[in-house]
């Protein structure tokens, strides 16, 4: 039987691996991360190397880590390992123990020296493995389409053997492109469009436009355990939420109800903008999808755009709604998000928007309203909503 306290999780880095002199903080901060989302396992012992994340598990339970590790950005794939000494018939030994606990029928040793001062040839110490599994099982060689392929991996001081190789996140660790303000309205598309961002390396803040009394704590409950979901790709996540009763109530009073989205639109970009500064992100990212509503076509994106300096990011702007649909229910964020506990733009949306902004018509409405009296009340007044694995990893 074979003793998985000796279990290795050997982590492939992947499109980080391109980054030249930025690599070393690269995988710093994906050591990070994995840190923090394994946060309960405080008996992993982690060694990082050029090429490689090995994750010593020391009794840690392999089926909890993986699964966790698959929601981690930066990794292009893992394999559990089983760490041993450079000798061939240990290898041989090892290979069909861990074969023996998985149900297949054919199989393919592939080795890889590291360490070139071991003589004994890759070629070799493939044949000499699958000679034993041979003898002493029932197991087929299929070179071509096996059902299971045993890696091999010999390396300066240990060797190690792997059946079970994993598909990472992909894309960036979350953190190496610095910092964005995440407009989070409880909708279906901007969970999927923070999922997104996090994926190309950003670290997410989030604001929230609520409408007290007129939207219920219902309805901030369902952007919190949006947001909880989204954990499994950042851990620690804040969100500020903001209220924007008394400014959709001016604009009604003061504007056409037609422009009345705009203006919002616009005045949330505004109160995203500076709390943007106040939090040090360097961008603000939407959840907007080319001609999905009125305010997404490309005329009402450039007039609310025109409301700030601060670029703003829309991750799912190309996206149709079935494709957004799919990620959502992904994330597990979907069923969340069709829970009937309507947001501040819902419980305003007028009944003829226009979908062709003017913008000078938006600034004469505009002119009418104290704007900055209104953004620096909202600045003034909100609530911080902070959702922690623990408290051990402030990376707010």
């Amino acid at each position: 039987m074979l003793n998985h306290d000796k279990d290795v999780i050997i982590i492939r880095y992947g499109e980080l691996s391109t980054k030249g002199k930025n690599r070393r903080d690269f995988v710093k901060q994906l050591e990070r991360n994995i840190k923090s989302r394994l946060n309960e396992f405080d008996q992993i012992v982690y060694k990082a190397t050029y090429n490689r994340l090995y994750l010593e598990l020391n009794g840690a339970d392999t089926q909890t880590v993986t699964e966790m590790l698959s929601t981690v950005f930066g990794i292009a794939s893992y394999s559990v390992a089983h760490q041993c000494p450079k000798d061939l018939e240990q290898l041989a030994k090892i290979s069909l123990q861990l074969l023996q606990e998985q149900d297949f029928k054919t199989f393919k040793i592939e080795t890889k020296r590291r360490d070139k001062r071991f003589e004994t040839s890759s070629d070799h110490i493939n044949r000499s493995i699958a000679t034993h599994i041979l003898k002493n099982s029932d197991y087929k060689v299929d070179v071509k389409t096996p059902d299971v392929r045993v890696k091999v991996e010999i390396d300066n001081d240990f060797a190690f053997v792997m059946a079970k190789t994993f598909d990472g996140a992909l894309g960036y660790p979350v953190g190496v492109q610095g910092k964005a303000l995440m407009l989070l309205s409880g909708g279906i598309d901007s969970p999927v469009a923070a999922y997104l961002a996090m994926k190309r390396g950003l670290r997410l803040e989030f604001i929230h436009f609520a409408s007290m009394p007129y939207t219920s704590q219902n309805a901030l409950d369902k952007v919190i355990d949006i947001a909880r979901q989204l954990q499994a790709y950042q851990s620690n996540i804040r969100i500020h939420v903001i209220n924007f009763t008394e400014v959709q109530m001016d604009i009604y009073a003061k504007t056409n109800e037609s422009y009345a989205i705009t203006l919002m639109r616009r005045f949330m970009m505004r109160i995203a903008e500076q709390l943007a500064q106040k939090t040090k992100c360097s961008s603000i990212i939407t959840g907007d999808s080319l001609g999905q509503v009125a305010s997404q076509t490309v005329e009402s994106m450039d007039v609310i755009a025109r409301a700030v300096e601060t670029l703003i990011l829309r991750p799912v702007i190309t996206f149709d709604k079935v494709e957004i649909v799919q990620l959502a229910k992904k994330l597990n964020t979907y069923d969340i998000s069709i829970l009937p506990y309507e947001d501040c733009c819902t419980i305003f949306t007028p009944q003829n928007p226009v979908t062709k902004p003017k913008l000078d018509k938006v600034e004469y409405y505009e002119n009418r309203m104290d704007v900055q009296h209104w953004v620096t009340k909202a600045m003034s007044d909100y609530e911080v909503i902070d959702i922690k694995v623990s408290q051990e990893n402030d990376l707010f």
